[in-house]
């Protein structure tokens, strides 16, 4: 975990890897979960004994939710004293480089690529989010990823 005092003090790391999350594992409670809510029921991430069969070898979580853990590799891999909520301001560029098998162990590598003021005294922070599975040596996710966080 990175802790910062202030915006002022992330913004000086423009260029450089920030910080490395916690690993978090995917379970096929999560997938079928995320399948409820988005409606994206395709039998490689819900049905268990087809997608052993299938192209993986074994039920994959769906792109989508693997994005949807950037809060959570956010969350612990830094903290900012003086920030007191963050929004997401959206993506600039993701791709799926590989699957993610239910029971992977996923974390993100966080490197600072600009940060720029914006009304509320907030700072805009544009981050590239490569999300490593465990024993594997390419990331699964590549991301771009805008925050802007606010004192």
């Amino acid at each position: 975990m990175r802790h910062f005092k202030t915006l002022a003090d992330v913004a000086a790391c423009v260029g450089q890897e920030v910080a490395v999350s916690d690993w978090t594992t995917i379970t096929q409670e999560q997938v079928n979960r995320f399948a409820e809510a988005t409606g994206d029921h395709q039998w490689i991430h819900v049905d268990v004994e087809r997608a052993k069969a299938g192209p993986f070898g074994a039920p994959i979580a769906h792109g989508f939710l693997t994005l949807s853990l950037l809060p959570v590799f956010f969350e612990s891999a830094m903290s900012i004293e003086q920030s007191a909520m963050g929004v997401n301001y959206g993506l600039n560029r993701v791709r799926f480089t590989g699957p993610v098998p239910v029971g992977s162990r996923l974390r993100g590598r966080l490197t600072l690529l600009a940060a720029e003021p914006v009304a509320g005294d907030g700072l805009q922070m544009t981050w590239s989010v490569a999300i490593e599975r465990e024993g594997v040596d390419k990331p699964v996710c590549v991301a771009e990823s805008l925050v802007r966080r606010y004192p």
